[in-house]
């Protein structure tokens, strides 16, 4: 296979878990490169994912390893097979990597679980109301790329809409429901298309009121993307300087045990819908 100039977080992510598994077995990269009829240096450039890693070879560097999960490694196979460019490569040398890696991630997801304090979820928010959000970014954006951005954000919530949608579970703060981006009928569409979402099976959304008071994760936003088997979640952080993705396994069990935790201080989705319909007959004057 040729090798990778910039290979994407998925494909990373299989260079990962390749690593983690030589590892458990105690086995060096020069001895796995041996077992396996190669050398050092091609066992490097895998777990580096600068190349690629056919079925086969997956299989026998699982066999190697003492790996008997047959789930992880089929899942393993999944991430090394090679796929039809996704939507989201159009914005590549447009929009920064870590957007893309993003969209991928929810793409493959199994189930997405998402956490916000000050903004809406990127997934149930409208056209206007990202645009309005992207507009106060820092540096200032050029009006295409402000229009990139939200042409991105509509199309990653495709998959809440395709044959078999992808479960979403939303935790979002008062505090977001309250911040009037783009005026009163701005906010009041938001919040409407929140609760037109919320209709959807496949989406719940719940809110954690002001006086439920401090709780885990007040400080950031959280997306929690469900793999095909728990050792391939994903954390996604986003910061002001970008993205973050985290895979470890205890970084992984904290931010379950944070979401589970702030699901626990929210409202159920009756009572947040009812907070958020309060919402907008406040924007109406009501």
């Amino acid at each position: 296979m040729p090798m990778r100039s910039v290979p994407t977080a998925r494909q990373l992510r299989l260079g990962t878990e390749l690593r983690r598994l030589r590892e458990r077995a105690g086995m060096s990269s020069t001895e796995a490169g041996s077992l396996l009829g190669t050398n050092q240096t091609a066992i490097s450039n895998i777990e580096a994912s600068r190349l690629g890693v056919s079925a086969d070879r997956l299989r026998a560097l699982a066999r190697n390893y003492s790996c008997a999960d047959q789930a992880l490694i089929a899942a393993l196979i999944d991430l090394s097979a090679q796929r039809k460019r996704g939507w989201w490569e159009e914005y590549r040398e447009i929009l920064p990597t870590g957007l893309l890696d993003l969209a991928e991630l929810e793409h493959h997801a199994v189930a997405l679980r998402t956490a916000y304090i000050a903004h809406i979820p990127g997934l149930l928010q409208t056209a206007e109301h990202a645009r309005e959000i992207f507009r106060q970014v820092v540096p200032t954006l050029p009006p295409p790329e402000v229009e990139h951005r939200v042409s991105h954000r509509i199309k990653r919530q495709g998959i809440l809409y395709r044959d078999k949608p992808t479960p979403l579970t939303a935790i979002v703060h008062e505090a977001a429901l309250r911040m009037r981006f783009g005026g009163p009928d701005m906010a009041r569409a938001q919040l409407q298309h929140i609760l037109d979402m919320g209709e959807h099976g496949h989406i719940k959304v719940v809110v954690i009121p002001f006086e439920a008071g401090a709780f885990p994760g007040s400080g950031q936003s959280i997306l929690y993307a469900t793999g095909p088997v728990s050792q391939l979640d994903t954390v996604q952080l986003d910061t002001e300087h970008g993205s973050e993705l985290l895979d470890a396994a205890a970084q992984l069990e904290k931010y379950r045990v944070v979401l589970d935790r702030m699901e626990t201080v929210a409202l159920p989705e009756s009572r947040s819908r009812d907070l958020i319909q309060s919402i907008i007959r406040t924007l109406k004057g009501e």
